[in-house]
């Protein structure tokens, strides 16, 4: 798109008010008064806290501590070498913790 740089500029007043009136025209046309979703189907897709979920298997596959992690002994997860913050009394301290 070519720009005429030699025309007079709009105002910031001018704009707005451009601006105003493309939003109120674009607004009435494009939206109306109901929503076009399905209660029952968007009820379907959530799941409730509490319930039954004794069919359901799950595989979970547990690693051993590879060489370079280390449990931290505050929060008791398992973090890499490179979050070690300190050693103290042999108990390892991530840099979570630590600050």
């Amino acid at each position: 798109m070519a720009t005429d740089y030699d025309a007079p500029r709009k105002r910031d007043e001018d704009m707005e008010e451009d601006s105003l009136q493309q939003l109120k025209t674009s607004r009435s046309g494009s939206q109306s008064g109901s929503v076009d979703v399905d209660e029952a189907e968007a009820a379907d897709s959530y799941e409730l806290p509490g319930a039954d979920l004794s069919n359901v298997e799950l595989s979970v596959s547990v690693l051993p501590a590879q060489a370079d992690e280390f449990t931290c002994s505050e929060c008791f997860l398992v973090h890499h070498r490179s979050q070690l913050a300190y050693e103290k009394d042999g108990m390892l301290i991530c840099s979570e913790c630590a600050s």
